[in-house]
C-alpha cells in the first residue's frame, strides 16, 4: 500500500511532540524506568505495528527505547509513520513512561 512521502512541514502540522524529523525517517527516543518496563513498551509497539502491518526499528536498551519510522516503499516518511508514532506515543502516555529523551 503506497500511499507517497509526506513533508517535513506535514509532519510539523501533525504535532508530534516525541517524535523528529530525520532526514528519511521518523525518531522517537522513550526512557522507561528499567529494561523490563522498556521491553514491555517494545512488545506493545511491536503489537500495534503488526495490526497495522508497518514495522519499525526498536533499539531496546536499559533506560531508552529508540524507534525509527520510514516507509521503504516510498522511499522517505509517509501517512502511515505519523498514524504509528501518533499510536506509539498512546502507549508511552498509557505506560506512564515518564520523560522521552531527544
Amino acid at each position: 500500500m503506497a500511499d507517497g512521502t509526506i513533508s517535513q512541514s506535514t509532519f510539523d502540522d501533525a504535532e508530534l511532540a516525541d517524535w523528529t524529523w530525520k532526514d528519511d525517517h521518523l525518531l522517537g527516543a522513550f526512557e522507561p524506568e528499567g529494561f523490563s518496563a522498556g521491553a514491555r513498551f517494545a512488545l506493545q509497539v511491536a503489537a500495534a505495528a503488526d495490526a497495522m502491518n508497518h514495522h519499525p526499528d526498536i533499539d531496546l536498551r536499559y533506560g531508552e527505547v529508540t524507534i525509527r519510522l520510514t516507509s521503504h516503499d516510498v522511499g522517505g516518511v509517509s501517512e502511515r509513520d505519523t498514524t504509528l508514532a501518533r499510536r506509539i506515543s498512546e502507549i508511552a502516555d498509557e505506560q506512564e513512561l515518564g520523560d522521552r529523551a531527544e
